[in-house]
């Protein structure tokens, strides 16, 4: 079977941490988003902390289509969507809350 460096490096987290795919990607979307945002200057309204998750969610999904088109001959895109979601949600829910100031009162 084959298996991409990126793909056995995938599995190697999984392995490691004891998480499934779906939990590291929402992990993986929020450290982006705070490690940016906290190199912003703390912002979480940075609009580049947000573009930098969905700029890594669309690159490893890029990856993972090219794995598909590889080991199955097509494109899984659902199970992309899913991965994406997993990835932007919490990341833009956050910064629409700090954007918009919904806690302050």
């Amino acid at each position: 079977m084959y298996l991409s460096a990126f793909q056995q490096f995938k599995t190697s987290i999984v392995s490691f941490t004891g998480l499934e795919r779906d939990a590291l990607h929402i992990y993986a979307g929020l450290a982006v988003f705070l490690l940016i945002a906290l190199l912003h200057g703390r912002q979480l309204k940075s609009i580049y902390a947000l573009l930098a998750v969905f700029g890594v969610a669309i690159g490893a999904e890029l990856l993972d289509a090219r794995d598909d088109l590889i080991h199955y001959g097509y494109w899984r895109y659902g199970a992309s969507v899913h991965d994406m979601i997993n990835t932007i949600f919490w990341p833009t829910v956050i910064w629409l809350s700090a954007k918009f100031k919904m806690w302050k009162k």
